[in-house]
C-alpha cells in the first residue's frame, strides 16, 4: 500500500507514456528511438524529446553496459561489512573507499554493522588484501560474505 503522505520525489514520473518509455528502456538500454516509438505508440521525433526530458529531470541518470565478471577477470564477489573502530571518529568511510575500485557499492545500512559493501576481484587472495586495505584507509572492521553463485543481478528497475 502506498503511503499518501509521503513527499512525492521531484522526478516523480506520472505521465503514463513516460512510464511506458522508462520501462521499455530499463529492459533494454540499446533499444532504438524507433523501436521505442512502436512500443509506446509514439513517433521517433516525439520519443526522441521525451527521453531528452527524461535524461534532464534524472528520471534516466545514464546508461550501463553489463559485463561478463569473469571474462574481465573479476569472478568472485562479496559483500563486506564494515564498522567503525572508533565511534567517536567521524563516519567518512564511504568517502575514504569511493577510489577503491574493486568496490562496486556502498549502502548504509541497519544492524550492527555502518555500511555493506559489494565488491568484485580475482581470487580469494585479491580479496584478503582488499580486505585489508580497506581496514586500513577507512579505520574499520570488517565481515565478509562470499558470493557462491548469483542467480540474479542487474534486474532491470522498472517504475510501478
Amino acid at each position: 500500500m502506498e503511503d499518501q503522505d509521503a513527499p512525492r520525489h521531484p522526478t516523480a514520473l506520472d505521465d503514463p507514456v513516460d512510464l511506458s518509455i522508462v520501462r521499455e528502456i530499463s529492459r533494454d538500454a540499446r533499444a532504438t528511438l524507433a523501436q521505442l516509438a512502436v512500443a509506446v505508440g509514439l513517433s521517433v521525433s516525439a520519443v526522441q524529446a521525451r527521453m531528452r526530458r527524461l535524461e534532464t529531470r534524472g528520471v534516466i541518470a545514464g546508461y550501463r553496459a553489463i559485463v561478463d565478471v569473469e571474462a574481465v577477470g573479476k569472478p568472485l564477489a562479496a559483500f563486506i561489512e564494515i564498522t567503525p573502530l572508533d565511534p567517536a571518529q567521524p563516519d567518512d568511510a564511504p568517502e575514504l573507499l569511493e577510489h577503491i575500485t574493486e568496490i562496486e557499492s556502498c549502502h548504509s545500512i541497519a544492524g550492527n554493522a555502518a555500511y555493506m559493501l559489494f565488491v568484485r576481484v580475482a581470487s580469494p587472495r585479491a580479496l584478503e588484501t582488499l580486505i585489508r586495505r580497506i581496514r586500513g584507509v577507512a579505520s574499520v572492521s570488517t565481515r565478509t560474505t562470499v558470493v557462491l553463485q548469483t542467480f540474479y543481478e542487474n534486474r532491470p528497475i522498472l517504475p510501478g
